[in-house]
């Protein structure tokens, strides 16, 4: 397969490139596109050949679902069952924006989106070239991150063709994404209602609309389900080809762990690579040391967190270690991503 590349302005989309882009949905192809939060592989969600083919592009498991991204409040009342008030009001405070819920599905949701679950998830997302190519192509789209499954998530069109070239239609290149980890998902069936995946919307955000919120284990990276509910719950996720271990503990002993492993591991002739905050960076002797923006800016962490993964897989690294953050805010969507990435090989300081 041919995959072409688009460039398009991320605050102005050109006309003429969203047109093309939804003519490609329309037909049942796949487009990688920008979101606020990761570059998102998109098809038509009610078209089940055309998902079929999200799965195949991402060599993604079957029961792992798909979110749906929407570009009006309305399509809810066609995607779900019913829509109950919670729904409403989370839609009016977070969307446009990096939250996901998950409801009762309509039997107008193929199977294949929802990988058999009686749930549908779905979002509204933020960015303008999302928005403007939904729109355009008339579909709610079905849209995984734009990566091989498994991999760090896509932040720039950069990411999306060293996973894809050649396995899906066309990229939508609109430059480096804002957010950097993907959308909180929040599933409304269940009482109280749980985040099954922390994301771009903080738990205590969601406090102030709906009072009591739950974490499912899956949130804090301690459980997986045999049946995922969520995109995120199940698999090694956002995982770079070298081993990855996260040094988790006292801010004052976590650095000096880390730096007694990688002078370990140097020692049996690994390369090593550090995955660091700028307050400790200048602290480690023994490995190539990238940092990932500052504990004191975990936004500016969850930005990065993919493509500092990404750039240390390109140093030709053997193990990579990464020092944990506080889980507050985005901190806690930044620890999701880390220990789901290591496969949960995580270490005390």
């Amino acid at each position: 397969m041919a995959t072409r590349v688009l460039r398009v302005n991320p605050r102005r989309p050109e006309p003429w490139v969203i047109r093309e882009a939804a003519r490609v949905i329309r037909e049942g192809g796949t487009v990688a596109f920008p979101t606020e939060t990761v570059y998102g592989l998109g098809a038509d969600a009610l078209n089940p050949e055309a998902v079929g083919k999200i799965f195949w592009a991402k060599r993604r498991p079957a029961d792992n679902p798909l979110i749906v991204h929407v570009d009006d409040v309305a399509w809810l009342g066609r995607l779900a069952e019913r829509v109950p008030g919670e729904a409403l009001r989370l839609a009016e405070r977070f969307w446009p924006g990096p939250l996901t819920l998950v409801l009762r599905k309509s039997g107008e949701v193929p199977d294949i989106t929802t990988a058999g679950l009686e749930t549908v998830a779905v979002r509204m997302p933020r960015h303008p070239v999302a928005l403007a190519l939904i729109r355009e192509s008339g579909r709610p789209i079905a849209a995984p991150s734009a990566n091989l499954a498994g991999r760090p998530s896509p932040t720039t069109a950069q990411h999306v063709a060293e996973d894809l070239m050649g396995r899906i239609d066309l990229i939508l290149d609109g430059g480096p994404t804002e957010i950097g980890v993907e959308s909180t998902v929040i599933d409304l069936t269940s009482h109280p209602p749980q985040i099954l995946r922390p994301g771009g919307v903080s738990l205590e955000e969601l406090r102030e609309v709906l009072g009591e919120v739950e974490l499912h284990p899956a949130a804090l990276g301690k459980a997986e389900e045999r049946r995922p509910k969520s995109p995120g719950m199940k698999y090694r996720h956002y995982a770079p080809r070298a081993e990855l271990i996260v040094v988790e503990g006292d801010p004052e002993r976590v650095p000096v762990k880390i730096e007694e492993i990688a002078r370990g591991y140097r020692a049996l002739g690994r390369r090593v690579g550090i995955l660091a905050t700028d307050e400790n960076l200048g602290r480690y002797r023994s490995g190539k040391a990238v940092s990932m923006g500052s504990r004191r800016d975990p936004e500016t962490i969850a930005r990065n967190i993919f493509g500092v993964l990404r750039e240390l897989d390109r140093e030709g690294v053997d193990i990579i270690i990464a020092e944990g953050i506080p889980e507050e805010g985005i901190g806690l969507a930044v620890m999701n991503r880390l220990r789901k990435a290591s496969g949960f090989n995580i270490i005390r300081a």
